[in-house]
């Protein structure tokens, strides 16, 4: 068994984060997938919230290491496995990649929650106006202003912050067919950025399809015939 052991799981968005981190730095590790309506008790013992991703790393100085929160793994990973370099070596760049992933996590992600998973029809319609405005925000003042000519958010460095950013993109189908949303025209940027990160062989490794996620959402959102819809 590798010194590394991770929890996961496959619809899991932010397991999928440390997925695809797990790949492009080539470490070895034992996946163990986990069921969240039956957790076993070494998963609860290392993830006390019961959160997705957990790591247990076994450090031949310290012992076990045992972590959880997608963020905070990431940035431990890209720590103690430094190359290659999710994160630029410059601390300027690292602390502005450090925001725009703080962004994902406390302003992307909880708009597209809202947008999809509201109470009604008047929250949903608030999460649409935020989700939209980050989508328009991410396109002018981070894409547009960082990347120059690279397909990435940092240029030609593929990133945590794509990584951040990236499970959510692969979900926009499920926007699509039950909130009937597109992408903005303008977010030309935002949508050659998707095209290169959706084409990277980490992120193919733990993609899932289309009907995948429809079925579960048609499920979470209480939407049965959303299936059935998807497939003629």
């Amino acid at each position: 068994m590798s010194n590394l052991q991770l929890y996961f799981a496959k619809d899991s968005s932010f397991s999928q984060r440390t997925r695809v981190v797990l790949l492009e730095k080539n470490i070895d590790f034992s996946p163990i997938e986990i069921d969240l309506q039956n957790k076993p008790s070494e998963f609860t013992q290392i993830s006390s919230y019961g959160k997705l991703p957990s790591i247990k790393h076994r450090d031949v100085e310290i012992g076990d290491v045992e972590l959880y929160e997608s963020a905070v793994i990431n940035q431990y990973l890209e720590e103690v496995f430094p190359e290659p370099a999710l994160l630029p070596h410059d601390p300027i760049k690292k602390a502005l990649a450090r925001i725009w992933i703080d962004y994902a996590n406390t302003r992307f992600v909880p708009a597209f929650n809202k947008f999809l998973r509201g109470k009604d029809a008047q929250e949903q319609e608030q999460g649409r106006k935020e989700f939209v405005e980050a989508l328009l925000y991410i396109e002018q003042e981070g894409l547009s202003q960082l990347s120059g000519n690279g397909p990435y958010w940092l240029g030609e460095q593929f990133s945590l912050v794509d990584i951040s950013f990236y499970p959510w993109f692969e979900r926009l189908p499920v926007l699509e067919h039950f909130r009937k949303f597109t992408l903005p025209t303008e977010t030309p940027r935002l949508q050659q950025w998707w095209n290169a990160v959706e084409s990277r062989e980490s992120v193919q490794a733990v993609a899932n399809p289309v009907n995948f996620y429809l079925e579960r959402f048609a499920k979470v959102l209480g939407e049965p015939n959303g299936v059935a819809i998807a497939q003629k």
